[in-house]
């Protein structure tokens, strides 16, 4: 999977980071846990790394520096938000087909 510059400065601030790491995870399991589907829990994370890359826009000096650099415009965070769910969710279930039924 390919990150962009902003997803993977988030995903290795959080490698460095445990406690900010511990507190995303948890968020991204809770999420999962409340959306049947993967693809809709993702798109419920992908705007709240936003938030949180902007947030740490002001008081990390490697975002700071990158805000500076890039500007305040929007980047999508889907794929980091996919790449959590992988990592951090254990997969879901299969669900088996159901056999067709014989007249």
């Amino acid at each position: 999977m390919s990150l962009n510059r902003s997803e993977q400065r988030v995903f290795d601030y959080l490698q460095g980071h445990a406690e900010e790491r511990q507190f995303w995870v948890s968020k991204v399991q809770s999420i999962c846990r409340g959306e049947r589907e993967d693809a809709a829990a993702v798109l419920r994370i992908e705007p709240e790394l936003w938030a949180y890359y902007q947030e740490r826009s002001v008081v990390v000096p490697v975002f700071r520096e990158a805000a500076r650099h890039e500007g305040p415009q929007r980047t999508s965070m889907k794929n980091l938000a996919e790449l959590l769910v992988r990592l951090w969710v254990e997969p879901r279930p299969k669900k088996k087909p159901i056999p067709p039924q014989m007249p």
